[in-house]
C-alpha cells in the first residue's frame, strides 16, 4: 500500500511541475534560459556557443553567445555553422533507416552482403557482424580513432586496415565506442543507395527536412561562411584559436556542419515521429528501432555526468546514448573535434529537444546546458548544472595534471642515449599505424607521423625520446627505440611497435 501511495505521490509532484511550467509565461522561461546561458558560457571560458530548444513541434528558444573567432569582432548567431561532429551519427542511422524502409537494407544483414571486401581480424566475426553492429559500438573493435585521425589515409585504405585490429572483447559482449564502424556504415548507405552517403544526407534528409545550410563535410562550408573557428583551451583560462581537424574519410561518423537553426529541425523532424509538415520520411516501426535500446553502456564508457545524473541504466540506440532522467527517457549524443563540440538531447515522450554547439574543445557546458533545459521547460526539480559540473570536470582536470606530474617525477634524470642522435633518425613502419619516419636536424630529432603530429624529440631517459607536436592542443607521448647492430631497429608509440626499414628496402620504395 506504502509503494502504491509513494508512485502516487511521485505522479502528483510531477503532474504540479509540469502545470506549473504550463502557466509560466514564454518569455520568462526564455530571459531565465538566456541569463543562465550567458553566464554559464562566462563562466566555462567559452569563446561562441549557440543553443536551440524545441517543445512540441515549435522552436521555444534559440540564441548564439560570444564570438566565432576570439579577436575579430564577428558574433555568433543560430545561423552560425559548426561541427555536429559526432551527433552526425544519428544522420547516418536514419538514412540506414530510410532504406530500411525501401527494403534495400535489413538491420541485422551481415555486412559481407553490401561490402563484400569488409574482412575483421576474426574470420568468424567477419561473416557475422550485422549493419546493427555497425551502428551500436558492439562490433568486438577498441577505439581505432588513429586510423584516421593520425593519418589522410582514404577510406578504402582505412577500410583494408581493419582487418589487422585485434578484437578488444568478444562481438556483442561489451561496448567501445569508435568511428570506424560508422565509417562503414557510411559505406553501406553507398552500396545499397547507389549514391555517397554526403549525397544521401543531403537529398534525403537536409532537403526534405529544410536544413538549408547544413552541409555534410567541413570542404563543403562555403568561403566566408557565418561559420565558427575551433579554439582551444590552455591552462586554466587562455583560449586560442587552432585549426579543424578533416574528418572526409570517416564523414558519417562526424562530418556534418549545420547551424543550431538547421539542428532544431533535425530535432523537431525526430519529436515528430519522423515525420515533416504531415509527410513521413520514416515508417513507425523503424523510426521506434532508432530509439530502442540495443545494447548496455558500461559506467567506463559512459559520460562523467552520470556521478550527477545518477542513472538506473545507460544504453546506445542506434546514433544515441540513453539513460533515465526524471522518470523520462532520454536519448542524446555529443560530438566531440579537436575545438569544437556539440551535444543533442530528446525526449521523444515530450517531444522536447535541446542542441547545444560551442567553439572550444570539449567545453562541457554543453552538458550543463543540456540539463538545464530539460529540467527548466519540463518543470523538474531546479539545479545549478554549470557550477556543479564544471567542479566535476575541473576535478577531473586536476587528476589528469597530478597523473602528468607523477609521470615527469618517475623519469630518471641524469642519463644519456646510447648513441648519437643520427642512428635514431630513419623511417619506421607498421602494417597497421603506418609509417614514422624521424629525421635529424640542426642536431635535434624530429618526428612526423602525419599531417597533424609533427614535433620535435627532447631526449627523456635512456633511449626515450617526448614528442611535443607543433599543434600544441595534440599534447605529447614518449618515443622509445630499441637498439640493434649499432643503429634504432624499433620505435615504440602508444602501445605499438614500428621496424626500421631498412636504407634498401626504402630507396626501392621511393
Amino acid at each position: 500500500m506504502q509503494m502504491i501511495v509513494n508512485r502516487w505521490s511521485a505522479a502528483l509532484a510531477m503532474f504540479v511541475a509540469s502545470s506549473a511550467v504550463a502557466q509560466t509565461p514564454a518569455a520568462s522561461l526564455e530571459a531565465e534560459m538566456d541569463a543562465y546561458v550567458a553566464r554559464a558560457v562566462r563562466d566555462w571560458h567559452v569563446a561562441g556557443l549557440s543553443i536551440a530548444v524545441v517543445k512540441d513541434g515549435r522552436i521555444v528558444f534559440a540564441k548564439g553567445y560570444g564570438v566565432r573567432e576570439l579577436g575579430k569582432p564577428a558574433l555568433v548567431d543560430t545561423s552560425t555553422m559548426f561541427a555536429v561532429a559526432s551527433t552526425t551519427k544519428a544522420m547516418t542511422a536514419a538514412a540506414i533507416g530510410m532504406l530500411v524502409d525501401e527494403g534495400k537494407v535489413g538491420w541485422d544483414d551481415p555486412v559481407t552482403k553490401y561490402l563484400p571486401s569488409f574482412q575483421l581480424h576474426d574470420p568468424y566475426a567477419t561473416r557475422e557482424v550485422t549493419v546493427r553492429d555497425l551502428l551500436t559500438h558492439r562490433a568486438g573493435l577498441g577505439n581505432s580513432d588513429y586510423l584516421w585521425d593520425l593519418s589522410d589515409l582514404p577510406t578504402a585504405e582505412i577500410m583494408s586496415r581493419v582487418r589487422l585490429l585485434k578484437p578488444a572483447y568478444s562481438m556483442r559482449s561489451s561496448f567501445i565506442y569508435q568511428n570506424v564502424m560508422y565509417m562503414m556504415a557510411g559505406e553501406v548507405v553507398r552500396a545499397a543507395s547507389g549514391m555517397p552517403w554526403e549525397k544521401f544526407v543531403e537529398t534525403r534528409i537536409f532537403q526534405p527536412i529544410g536544413m538549408k545550410s547544413a552541409v555534410p563535410s567541413l570542404s563543403l562550408v562555403p568561403a566566408g561562411a557565418n561559420a565558427a573557428s575551433p579554439h582551444y583551451r590552455y591552462g586554466a583560462d587562455t583560449v586560442r584559436v587552432i585549426t579543424n581537424t578533416i574528418t572526409q574519410s570517416v564523414g558519417s561518423a562526424g562530418a556534418v556542419w549545420a547551424p543550431a537553426s538547421d539542428m532544431a529541425r533535425w530535432m523537431m523532424f525526430l519529436l515528430d515521429s519522423g515525420r515533416v509538415k504531415g509527410k513521413r520520411l520514416l515508417q513507425p516501426a523503424t523510426y521506434a528501432e532508432l530509439f530502442k535500446p540495443q545494447v548496455i553502456v558500461p559506467a567506463n564508457e559512459f559520460y562523467p555526468t552520470m556521478a550527477l545524473t545518477k542513472p538506473h541504466w545507460t544504453t546506445y540506440g542506434l546514433g544515441w546514448f540513453q539513460h533515465d532522467y526524471q522518470g523520462r527517457m532520454l536519448n542524446f549524443h555529443t560530438g566531440s573535434l579537436a575545438g569544437m563540440v556539440a551535444i543533442a538531447g530528446l525526449i521523444p515522450d515530450e517531444r522536447f529537444g535541446v542542441f547545444v554547439q560551442a567553439n572550444v574543445d570539449h567545453a562541457e557546458v554543453r552538458h550543463a546546458l543540456m540539463y538545464k533545459a530539460i529540467d527548466l521547460y519540463l518543470g523538474n526539480p531546479q539545479r545549478d548544472w554549470s557550477r556543479d559540473l564544471f567542479a566535476v570536470y575541473e576535478a577531473r582536470r586536476a587528476r589528469a595534471d597530478s597523473a602528468r606530474r607523477a609521470a615527469e617525477e618517475k623519469r630518471i634524470k641524469g642519463t644519456r642515449p646510447s648513441l648519437g642522435l643520427s642512428k635514431y633518425a630513419g623511417v619506421y613502419e607498421d602494417d597497421l599505424l603506418g609509417r614514422i619516419v624521424v629525421t635529424e636536424q640542426n642536431g635535434r630529432l624530429r618526428l612526423e607521423a602525419g599531417p597533424s603530429y609533427k614535433g620535435p624529440l627532447e631526449h627523456w631517459q635512456y633511449d626515450t625520446f617526448r614528442v611535443r607536436y607543433d599543434d600544441r592542443w595534440q599534447g605529447s607521448d614518449l618515443i622509445a627505440f630499441t637498439i640493434g647492430d649499432g643503429l634504432a631497429s624499433e620505435l615504440r608509440v602508444s602501445g605499438f611497435t614500428l621496424a626500421r626499414v631498412r636504407e634498401k628496402k626504402a630507396a626501392a620504395s621511393r
